[in-house]
């Protein structure tokens, strides 16, 4: 298998697991945005957010609840970013579902998530309305 987090969960590669559930498993990130920056994955292969199963995205968030605060005092962050980039197009580097948790500190510059998008769409109500009813739909 040449998923490189699924060989990470089979122990074919090393990690510094920081936590351990029946479904999820959270390892720092080798090449960390940040001290403490810590990747939390499904023991199962899933490519996106979309692909996971209710109960195992259930568990996945869970662990990233668990591990955040954590995370948080190990570095003592001011804050942490929490995120997933979900599909290629979303800059996701690995396809398996993974979310990032960041540690952030006072002053640290990097922004908010908002300063990914330079440019924001001006929708009108009915764009809204209509893009609402869409993903009701889907």
């Amino acid at each position: 298998m040449s998923c490189v987090f699924c060989r990470i969960v089979d122990g074919d590669l090393p990690s510094r697991t920081v936590h351990e559930t029946d479904d999820a498993l959270a390892f720092l990130d080798a090449n960390p945005l940040a001290p403490g920056h810590t990747l939390v994955v499904p023991k199962a292969h899933h490519e996106t957010v979309g692909d996971l199963p209710p109960e195992i995205a259930g568990s996945v968030f869970a662990a990233v609840s668990a591990v955040t605060p954590r995370v948080e005092a190990a570095v003592d962050a001011d804050a942490t970013t929490v995120a997933v980039n979900n599909g290629a197009a979303a800059g996701q580097e690995v396809p398996h579902t993974h979310v990032h948790v960041v540690p952030r500190f006072d002053g640290d510059g990097n922004g908010p998530i908002h300063r990914l998008f330079s440019e924001r769409p001006s929708l009108s109500d009915a764009e809204l309305d209509d893009i609402a009813a869409k993903v009701r739909e889907a």
